[in-house]
């Protein structure tokens, strides 16, 4: 005969403390397995490659503030506040001239570089955002520096599309060129795969900028009566100068020689002898952004500096 055993019916209190025993209990393993953005940071990124992904922050907090500028008028402080990490604004950014298509594009990749913000600070701490001096003056020592010479009235970037186009062309690309060289340095495949993703954009956003002043090559700027391409060629050189290790810039026309396989004088894109992406090192970047030729010696855009372990490393104090 079977014994039939009767169990009470649990009470309301019993399955509330059951529910919040699963519920604390599946908050751990969650954490346990990286799903919380801090943990994440800490355990799937390589110490040693930790000063590598936070250096191109300098570069894309540069960009953001640019291009947000550029196109909307304001910057990260309305745009993101929290990606700044309490650094100062800004110095000089304003809203540019711009056509309707380049506003759009500026618009679009100023998005893009408030998601390559939050996507580094994502995997590791990161820094504060540094002081940028983005003034209509900072541009125009850059390009005197170019020129080797003070144009007559001074280049202002923020004047139209093209003026605003030709400026890009002077910081952006250097970032492009520290992810190359930055990737072979990585171990971990979290910072592999997050480097891939950034290059991938930028180097996007880089053949947009030299699409659109290639299509305006041969015309000349007002009021300086020099075309873009020299505009570009001689920004080119001026960081092949300042970064000190030889070529690896090109502006959009060049000699035959340095074309793609020696073909064409046309340089869409830059590129080696074998059109692969040339590669800067931390060094070379600080030289070129900072104007000095100098990793020691801040300036340019940085006037107080770039941020991070890597820069600080080159830092002198007075």
């Amino acid at each position: 005969m079977a014994i039939r055993y009767t169990f009470p019916a649990p009470s309301r209190a019993t399955i509330f403390a059951s529910l919040l025993l699963v519920l604390v209990h599946s908050s751990s393993s969650a954490t346990d397995n990286g799903k919380n953005t801090n943990t994440n940071r800490n355990t799937k990124v390589p110490s040693s490659d930790l000063d590598l992904l936070e250096f191109p922050l300098n570069l894309e907090y540069f960009e953001a503030e640019f291009f947000l500028h550029g196109s909307l008028g304001y910057g990260l402080d309305v745009a993101a506040p929290n990606l700044t990490g309490g650094g100062p604004s800004p110095v000089g950014a304003k809203q540019a001239s711009l056509d309707p298509l380049v506003k759009d594009v500026i618009e679009q990749f100023a998005w893009q570089e408030v998601g390559h913000l939050r996507a580094i600070k994502n995997t590791v701490k990161g820094f504060p955002r540094p002081l940028l001096n983005l003034s209509s003056e900072s541009f125009a020592t850059a390009m005197n520096m170019a020129f080797g010479k003070r144009l007559s009235p001074p280049f202002d970037p923020y004047a139209s599309g093209l003026h605003y186009l030709i400026a890009s062309y002077l910081i952006p690309y250097v970032g492009l060129t520290g992810y190359v060289g930055a990737n072979p340095k990585l171990n971990g495949a979290v910072s592999k795969r997050l480097v891939a993703g950034l290059l991938a954009v930028e180097s996007g956003q880089d053949a947009v900028i030299r699409t659109l002043l290639y299509q305006r090559a041969k015309k000349k700027v007002y009021p300086y009566g020099i075309t873009v391409a020299e505009f570009t060629n001689r920004v080119s050189d001026m960081r092949n100068n300042l970064g000190h290790e030889g070529l690896t810039d090109e502006g959009l026309i060049v000699s035959r020689e340095r074309g793609a396989e020696r073909k064409t004088a046309g340089n869409v894109l830059a590129g080696d002898q074998d059109s692969v992406g040339y590669a800067r090192t931390a060094e070379q970047i600080l030289r070129i952004v900072y104007g000095s030729g100098d990793e020691h010696v801040p300036g340019g855009f940085y006037p107080k500096g770039a941020n991070g372990r890597i820069a600080a490393s080159y830092y002198v104090p007075k």
